[in-house]
């Protein structure tokens, strides 16, 4: 059964056991208070009867053979001869009955009225409806004691029934009203409801199509400016919890689709960086074929270029995996010592280059990543310590809050250049002729992305470049205030 029949149904349910149970309340009301009403009459004028029967009786006559005011069906008319109302009997110890008064109807006297007659207490009653003659009567009985056996009254009750009745028949119909308007509110709200779930789920069913293949179902990505799964679900927002569902599904297919289209970038950067150092390698390859025709300065040169080209490859794709590894890596979150770091990274470039590296840290202490974190700052100072390879001052860390800056002597980076430091592959001018496939800067870029943070860049007074990034100021746990020097 579809969501929108059970909403509908279910709604259907609860209107009609309300509608059931307010219907039933009322007519049990107003049902209770007629008849209480009807036997108010019966005991007053049994009442009457006892303390004065002449007068009594002759009151009920005079009052039942007077015009009908409200025709009905126990009331046929005005000048009606033959309508009576009340009837009032007398019943013997043997349970014989008497007439008194009112019109003479033949009332069954059953074995209650018999035992109230012949040995009931004084004040004793009994109350009953029978039919007499296609009609209904409601009788009180009252026991008179000493032997006088009872009194009985009665009156007819038609109209009453067909009061009640008719308001069992309007109730009945309004429960039904209540019923379909609770069943056609159900269907549009599930509608309404379902018409946004439908939308979310051919959502989830195209993003999981296209997990497999592009999006434009071929394989490959899909043209710009085509439609993608994130403009099915424009339109269902709201304030209620499937609104609330449908603007976080619209916020992580936002979130999917920015990785997946970095990921393209990444990849068509890649193929764009790795084609010069293949080319080049294929090139040397055809030349090989040749080696035995080359001077063997020539042949010396041929070897180098290749070694060199295999070596610019091989540190190509290494960055290319860390910096996949910056986005997917799965490590866990915790406490990481900046400086400790820094530390760290500061022998490595010790023992690679023979630079000394100075540390100066407030002893931040952030909550994030640690092979992340590490590799950023190495990256820093790696890159510190190729643009200046024969400076004789110390590569600058300073640590602070949460951000790492690292300066250095070199030729520093052009006004001009400066937005696009971090940007993929991109290397400039001064870089042209140094090793490097232009990924570390992007590697440090994604890991502060990654941490909430952001990245720096700008010229040192004096000469060099001052480039650093910084977590978000809630990842930082404490700062402690210290300061140490490398390498170490």
């Amino acid at each position: 059964m579809s969501l929108r029949a059970r909403l509908a149904l279910s709604f259907a349910a609860v209107g009609a056991v309300v509608a059931a149970l307010v219907g039933l309340l009322s007519y049990r009301a107003a049902s209770d208070r007629v008849l209480a009403e009807t036997d108010r009459t019966l005991k007053s004028t049994t009442v009457a009867v006892v303390e004065d029967r002449a007068g009594a009786l002759a009151a009920v006559d005079a009052m039942t053979r007077g015009p009908a005011l409200y025709p009905g069906p126990d009331l046929p008319g005005p000048g009606d001869e033959k309508e009576r109302q009340l009837v009032v009997r007398s019943v013997a110890p043997d349970g014989t009955p008497s007439h008194l008064g009112g019109p003479p109807v033949e009332l069954p006297v059953s074995g209650v009225v018999r035992g109230l007659a012949a040995s009931g207490a004084p004040g004793r009653t009994d109350t009953a409806e029978s039919a007499v003659g296609g009609h209904t009567y409601r009788g009180l009985t009252t026991a008179l004691g000493g032997g006088r056996g009872a009194l009985q009254v009665a009156v007819r009750i038609d109209q009453t029934h067909y009061v009640l009745g008719g308001m069992a028949r309007e109730m009945a119909g309004a429960s039904l009203t209540v019923t379909l308007l609770a069943a056609g509110a159900g269907w549009l709200l599930a509608r309404r409801l379902a018409r946004r779930l439908e939308q979310l789920a051919r959502t989830a069913e195209q993003v999981s199509a296209e997990s497999l293949t592009g999006l434009d179902g071929t394989g490959f990505p899909a043209e710009a400016g085509a439609a993608g799964p994130e403009d099915g679900i424009a339109g269902t927002g709201g304030r209620d919890e499937v609104g609330r569902l449908s603007t976080s599904f619209s916020r992580m297919l936002a979130r999917l689709t920015a990785a997946r289209e970095a990921q393209e970038r990444l990849v068509q950067d890649a193929a764009h960086e790795l084609r010069t150092p293949l080319t080049s390698l294929l090139t040397n390859a055809t030349v090989l074929r040749r080696a035995t025709e080359l001077a063997p300065d020539a042949h010396a040169r041929l070897l180098a270029d290749v070694e060199g080209e295999t070596r610019e490859l091989g540190l190509l794709v290494d960055e290319l995996v860390q910096l996949a590894l910056a986005r997917s890596r799965d490590e866990p979150d915790e406490p990481v010592d900046l400086a400790e770091l820094a530390g760290r990274g500061a022998r490595r470039v010790y023992r690679r280059t023979g630079r000394l590296v100075h540390i100066d840290s407030d002893g931040s202490v952030v909550q994030g990543l640690r092979y992340a974190l590490e590799r950023a700052i190495g990256n820093l100072l790696e890159n510190a310590a190729k643009f200046d390879p024969d400076g004789r001052e110390p590569i600058e860390v300073r640590i602070r809050a949460g951000a790492v800056v690292v300066s250095d002597r070199g030729p520093g980076i052009d006004t001009a250049e400066l937005p696009r430091v971090f940007d993929r592959f991109y290397r400039a001018d001064t870089a042209r002729g140094l090793p490097g496939s232009g990924l570390g800067l992007a590697i440090v870029r994604e890991v502060a992305r990654v941490h909430g943070g952001t990245v720096s860049a700008a010229r040192r007074a004096g000469g060099g470049a001052m480039v650093g990034f910084a977590v978000a100021a809630e990842r930082v746990r404490s700062v402690r205030g210290a300061e140490r020097d490398g390498p170490e």
